[in-house]
This record gives structure tokens, C-alpha cells and sequence, in this order.
């Protein structure tokens, strides 16, 4: 009796780095269909999910699998648009991505495809599952870096846990983006040269301070520097981030002065404080320790129960993303996880995630809610 084919849903968003993915698993006999997540747009944008979502239709069609859209819209206004929204009004900095993969890509879709059947679900990410030896750990899966370093997004998937794992396949996690190029050549997909998406998820390209501002009152502020005298102006403290370097207006400089970069800002009193590299080195770069009040480990928490104390760890951690790792320890403390640094570090932003990592696999992370 012919063994039954396992049943794949492939989320795919219209890119080239999905459709490889789809075909790959078509190629290896798996049982795929093709879906795309329709989410919410703001009318004022001019992405055309329409447009994403023949793109879809027609690698599909190509490669003569089943085509579905599935309706995500509402999750994705909540999880992911209201949050981002509500965290900016607070001071703070999101990161839309993680949670358009927690609540959207890994939620609501990884639920409904089994709900519909599906064995798994795939994705086009740059990134690795491993279940380890099954003999030895029991099949604990583990999420690795992808084998391209420059495209690698585990650092937006570090709120995956085993179940969520068990279900997921990264087809194109083992290859570098120039081999997935060739490959959608070789199939003679039509994304095969269609540029790579920019921006938030499933949004794209966004001018955040524009956007903003339809939904968040704001007004024009002071910029000080490090001795909080008044050096310029900005349109309003909640469109900036720290370790941004532009959008706002330096007034007291020269034709020679250094590059200025935001270093703190007071919502309340509608101001930012910049320095520059050069004669404030250690204000710029002043951050020791980061604190995560929810910290979430892939392999379950907490980690030294699976018999690996945290002191045991050659532990690395990304306080943003493509940020080069950096050697910490980490110490749970009254006030949450403490992350603590070797080196100090600039450009933290409270709301962004801190993401841990041990060698090539990424153990899990948090949001960062203080700097110290």
C-alpha cells in the first residue's frame, strides 16, 4: 500500500524566496497547497495585496499545485498594527515583525492549516529547524541560523516553541539567497527575479513617521544634547528611536561637525537628546545590561531544568537585527532576566527584542523594558 504523502500548507506571499520554497516540497513529494495570508492594509497605503496575491496564484499555477487565501486580517490589525501603534504612542520601539510571526504566520495560520489537515506548514525564511538526535534529546527541536548569514531570520522567529517547530519547515534554510535565485530559475518561476520585500511584514516599505501620524497626535520638539541645552528641533519625541541619525534638525553646528545619533528622549516633555561618536563616546555607547520581564526559551524555560545552567552557557545576544552577536550573561534578577553585556553596547531600544543564541542556534529572547 502506497504510504500516504504528507500534507504541506506553504504560505506564499508573491516573493521569490516562497515560491522556491513551495517547489521544493513539490519536488520531494510532499502533498503541497499554496496559501496566501490576506491581512490588513490601511487605506492610505498604496501596497497592493492584490497584486502580492496573483503574483501567488501564478507560481502555483506553474507548478500545478492547489491555491487558498486565508483570511487573517483581523488578527493582523490587533497582534500586529494596533500594537505596533500603541507601543510608538508609549515611547517605545516595536518590532512588527516578531509579532506578525508569533500571532500571524505561526498562530492563526499554523492553526487553521492543521485544523484544515495540514501535516506541517512552510515558510520562506532564512532559517533551520533541527529535532537533534532523537535517540539522545527526545527530538527537542532546536531553531538554527540559516546558512546564509546575511539573510538569516531567526532573530524574528525566537518566539517559536517545540510544538510550533514540530509543524514547520524551512525548505530554504539550508541555502544561500543567490542558489535560491538559480533554483526559481530552474523551476521558471515568475518571481524569479522580482525583487526582495523591504519593511514591515506583509506592509512593506514604510515611512513610520508618516504613518504614524494618522493615527498619533504629535507636535514639534526640542532636540538638547548631553547638557540638556537646546541644539535644534523634531516633529514630535514619538517618531524617533534611539540610535536613530536623521529626521530631525541640528540649528548650533558647524560645516564639520560629526554625525549626531539619538541617545534618549522624554515623551512627556516632547524632547530628544543626541550625541555624537566622536566626543561622547561613552554616552553614545553607555548601555551594560538589558532587562526582559518575559523571557522565552525555544527549548522551554527554564533552560538549566534541561540540565544546562545558564552559567554553563557561552551565551551571544542580538539587541536588533543583522547586529553582529554579542558575548553576555544572562541572571534572573527581582526585576526580570538581566542580560548582561561584555562589551558596551549603543543604539538599545526599549520595545525592540533582545535574542539569545548559543553558537548557531538561537535559544530564545525577549522584549527589552529597561537599559541599564
Amino acid at each position: 500500500m502506497e504510504q500516504k504523502r504528507k500534507k504541506v500548507y506553504v504560505g506564499v506571499s508573491g516573493g521569490v524566496d516562497s515560491s522556491v520554497a513551495l517547489a521544493l516540497l513539490k519536488d520531494q513529494g510532499y502533498d503541497v497547497t499554496g496559501v496566501f495570508l490576506k491581512v490588513w492594509h490601511p487605506d492610505f497605503l498604496s501596497c497592493d495585496w492584490r497584486e502580492e496575491r496573483r503574483s501567488a496564484m501564478r507560481v502555483c499555477a506553474t507548478l500545478g499545485v492547489p491555491f487558498i487565501t486565508l483570511d487573517c486580517e483581523a488578527e493582523y490589525k490587533k497582534e500586529v498594527a494596533d500594537y505596533m501603534i500603541n507601543e510608538y504612542r508609549a515611547g517605545r520601539t516595536p518590532n512588527p515583525d516578531i509579532f506578525c510571526n508569533k500571532y500571524v504566520k505561526f498562530g492563526v495560520f499554523l492553526n487553521k492549516a492543521r485544523e484544515m489537515g495540514a501535516d506541517y506548514i512552510a515558510t520562506g525564511h532564512y532559517a533551520q529547524v533541527d529535532s537533534g538526535d532523537k535517540i539522545q534529546d527526545s527530538g527537542i527541536m532546536k531553531l538554527l541560523e540559516s546558512v546564509d548569514q546575511n539573510k538569516d531570520q531567526s532573530y524574528f522567529l525566537y518566539t517559536l516553541n517545540q510544538e510550533q517547530l514540530a509543524h514547520t519547515l524551512f525548505p530554504i534554510g539550508g541555502m544561500t539567497k543567490p542558489e535560491v535565485r538559480l533554483l526559481a530559475k530552474k523551476y521558471g518561476l515568475p518571481t524569479a527575479t522580482k525583487k526582495d520585500s523591504q519593511g514591515v511584514c506583509f506592509l512593506g516599505k514604510l515611512d513610520m513617521k508618516e504613518f504614524l501620524s494618522y493615527y498619533v497626535d504629535s507636535k514639534r520638539g526640542d532636540v538638547l544634547d548631553t547638557s540638556g541645552e537646546v541644539v535644534g528641533y523634531h516633529d514630535g519625541a514619538i517618531f524617533y528611536t534611539i540610535g536613530q541619525r536623521h529626521g530631525f534638525t541640528i540649528t548650533k553646528k558647524g560645516s564639520d561637525d560629526p554625525r549626531f545619533f539619538v541617545v534618549s528622549k522624554d515623551i512627556d516633555r516632547n524632547t530628544i537628546t543626541v550625541a555624537d561618536k566622536e566626543s561622547k563616546n561613552d554616552v553614545v555607547y553607555s548601555i551594560k545590561e538589558v532587562v526582559i520581564k518575559d523571557l522565552h526559551i525555544i527549548q522551554g524555560m527554564p533552560l538549566g531544568s534541561k540540565g544546562i545552567p545558564w552559567n554553563k552557557i557561552t551565551c551571544t545576544v542580538r539587541i536588533r537585527y543583522r547586529q553582529e552577536k554579542q558575548k553576555c550573561v544572562v541572571k534572573k534578577k527581582d526585576d526580570g532576566w538581566h542580560v548582561i553585556l561584555d562589551l558596551p553596547q549603543n543604539g538599545v531600544a526599549v520595545g525592540q527584542s533582545a535574542v539569545l543564541y548559543h553558537d548557531t542556534e538561537c535559544l530564545g529572547g525577549g522584549i527589552i523594558e529597561k537599559t541599564i
